[in-house]
Order: structure tokens, then C-alpha cells, then sequence
């Protein structure tokens, strides 16, 4: 195998493929990096068996032929070549020459009979997105989901299509967050739960304002590709909290406020919380229809701050973990939302003033 590239282009190819690379597999190969030079140009892949994430790199290849090379070695190398073309070579002793102006480095590899086939995922079921859309759906919901190995279901984000709208959805036992886009009239209808790193590693290539990501789901596995860099995963096999049921039907107090002035205040309320302490809640209370006091209390002290708000039905006070508002704010790009409380105790909703767009559900800490 013989190639040459440029070094800016293998390091954003290194740095995307590393994230599929194995870090505590018993099996050599899976900390590798494959390379494969072939005459439609040049693939790099990581897999751990769960996650799979190729990228195509833009080369001259001289000489056609695979081989697998250490990932960190061969990230770290690369990264501090001192000019910008680099050329790759093996040998049939499984030594890869790496060159780059006054620079050589030859690195044991290994073959690559021995590394694992990615599934292949058909094209019976696929969506074709705009990048930019999928990649803020993504921001806008993976931060709900549960790190909890216990619960499963809840440790990915559910996507569903009704043939018009893609809904993402995460749940992590305290709050959801749903976001929902209405793509077209022609999509297939499809429901399946991706693990919270395929979509980590998805949002993290999705780049392109203009350009579209297609989406290939079958039983089993799921794939991102963008043409340039393609991701392939494996669903998640089990149920998914049936959220429809949790959003409450109505509500006892609705609020509408400006969103940076909320996200503004409980910030600085958080600035006196002990980050793990979840005792010390940030209070909303309402002394009139239009004020909304924001309080935090803990022994660094207290904060009082009151927000313009427009409040309708029960005046109510509710404490939150701060975490959980500052989160979903950041999150919504729209000016103004509506906070819908049902009582102190009950499920809070953060949803758009209209539209129906995305739903933030926190459930409120006990007094």
C-alpha cells in the first residue's frame, strides 16, 4: 500500500474515526485504525463492535492494499508532522512508513484480515435530512438522556417518523426533551431507540448548513452517512418509556417570559449551588401576575431576582434542579417560551409560545 495525503485532511479523519476505536477490548486489532487504499480513493474505519465510523479521505494512491495501525500512535503522529503532505506506505512485513518532509516514522501494524466486517445496513428504509436540521435536533435533546446501565431503554433517544414529522425524544427518569420537525409527506414511518453515542458521534460530523445526511435504519443497526463520513451503530433492543402518557393534558399556572432573562438569573442563582448538591434547589415563585421571583439559598449565601413575566391561573411556588432549567433553555432558540405548571408538585412543561416544535418536561424537586 502507498498513498499520499494532506495532513490537515487525515487529521480530521483521525480525530472522527478515533471515537470508534475500542479502548479496553482484548483483541489487539480493535485499537487499531484501519486503512484501506483502493482505486476509489482512500477509508479509514474504527469499530467496537457496537459503533462503526468510517471517513473517506482524499489521497493519491499509488499502490492499492489495507492494513491496521495503532490509533493513538498514529493520531498523535500525524497530528505533529511538519508538512502538510504526508505519504503512507506497508510492506509486506506489516511495517507502515510515514513520511513528511525531513520526518520518517515506521510503526508496527497488523493485518486486516483480522478486523471486523461493519454490519451492512440496506436502503429499504431510509430519510434523507438536511444536516443542520438533524445535527440541532440532536443538541436539542441528548443532553435528557440517562447514563443509568440499569435502565436500557432510557440510555438512547427514540426516533420516530409518521410518514411527515421525525420526533426525537430522550428521557432520563427526572425530565424529557422532545423535538419535533416536519420534513415532508413522503417519508417512511419508522420507530427505533439509538444509543446516546451513535448520536453524540452523529452530531459531531453533521456540519454542513446546506448539505444532507441520509439515514438507513434497519432491525437492528442504524446508518448516518454524509457522503463524506458514515456511522454505523446498533439499536438499542428495548421498550422505550411510553413519554405521550407522562405530558400533562393541562395545566394549573401558565407562564410567558423572555428566555434569556430566565436562563440569565438561574445561572447566576447557580453560581451559590454546590454543583452534586441536589438539595439545594433554585426556587420560581410568583408574588403577582406579572413578577417571577428566582431564589436560590444555600451557605454561601442567597439570591433574589425578580423577572417580568405574564402569569395566568394559580400563583405557585416550585423548586428545580438548576441543571435541568439551564439545560433546556439553552437549548431553544426562540425568544419567548411558555413554562405550563400543573400545581407545585406536578410535571412543569417548557413548550414554544406557538407551534408545537419541542416540549421540555421537568418534574419539580419536593418542598
Amino acid at each position: 500500500m502507498k498513498l499520499v495525503s494532506s495532513r490537515d485532511n487525515l487529521v480530521e479523519a483521525i480525530a472522527i474515526v478515533q471515537k470508534a476505536v475500542s479502548t479496553r477490548s482484548t483483541l489487539p486489532i480493535l485499537d487499531g485504525i484501519l486503512i484501506e487504499a483502493g482505486s476509489s480513493g482512500v477509508k479509514l474505519t474504527g469499530y467496537d463492535l457496537e459503533t462503526g465510523i468510517e471517513a473517506l479521505v482524499d489521497a493519491d494512491v499509488m499502490e492499492e492494499g489495507a492494513i491496521v495501525i495503532p490509533s493513538r500512535i498514529f493520531g498523535e503522529i500525524v497530528r505533529k508532522l511538519p508538512e502538510d503532505e504526508v505519504s503512507i506506505s506497508s510492506n509486506e512485513r506489516m511495517v507502515i512508513d510515514i513520511e513528511s518532509g525531513t520526518s520518517k516514522f515506521s510503526i508496527n501494524g497488523i493485518s486486516a484480515e483480522g478486523f471486523p466486517k461493519i454490519p451492512v445496513v440496506g436502503d429499504e428504509n431510509k430519510i434523507i435530512l438536511n444536516q443542520d436540521i438533524l445535527r440541532n435536533m440532536i443538541l436539542q435533546t441528548i443532553f435528557a438522556i440517562s447514563n443509568d446501565e440499569g435502565r436500557p431503554g432510557l440510555n438512547g433517544s427514540l426516533f420516530e417518523s409518521d410518514g411527515k414529522n421525525i420526533t426525537l425524544v430522550s428521557i432520563d427518569g427526572y425530565r424529557m426533551a422532545l423535538r419535533k420537525e416536519e420534513i415532508g409527506s413522503d417519508i417512511p414511518v419508522m420507530k427505533f431507540l439509538i444509543p446516546g453515542k451513535a448520536l453524540h458521534e452523529a452530531a459531531r460530523i453533521l456540519t454542513g448548513k446546506e448539505a444532507e445526511v441520509t439515514i438507513y435504519a434497519s432491525t437492528n443497526h442504524i446508518l448516518f452517512d454524509t457522503g463524506k463520513f458514515r456511522i454505523v451503530s446498533r439499536l438499542i433492543n428495548s421498550e422505550f418509556m411510553a413519554y405521550q402518557s407522562i405530558i400533562p393534558s393541562n395545566s394549573s399556572t401558565t407562564m410567558k417570559v423572555d428566555k434569556d432573562v430566565v436562563l440569565n438569573a438561574v445561572e447566576r442563582a447557580s453560581l451559590i449551588i454546590q454543583k452534586e448538591d441536589r438539595r439545594c434547589p433554585v426556587s420560581l415563585s410568583m408574588s403577582d401576575e406579572e413578577t417571577l421571583i428566582i431564589r436560590s439559598s444555600t451557605e454561601l449565601g442567597n439570591l433574589r431576582e425578580d423577572v417580568k413575566c405574564s402569569i395566568t391561573g394559580e400563583l405557585i411556588s416550585v423548586d428545580f434542579n438548576h441543571k435541568y432549567i439551564m439545560e433546556a433553555l439553552r437549548s431553544i432558540e426562540d425568544e419567548s417560551v411558555k413554562f405550563m405548571f400543573s400545581g407545585a408538585n406536578g410535571p412543569s412543561l417548557i413548550v414554544p409560545v406557538e407551534g408545537n416544535s419541542y416540549i421540555y418536561l421537568i418534574l419539580p424537586l419536593r418542598k
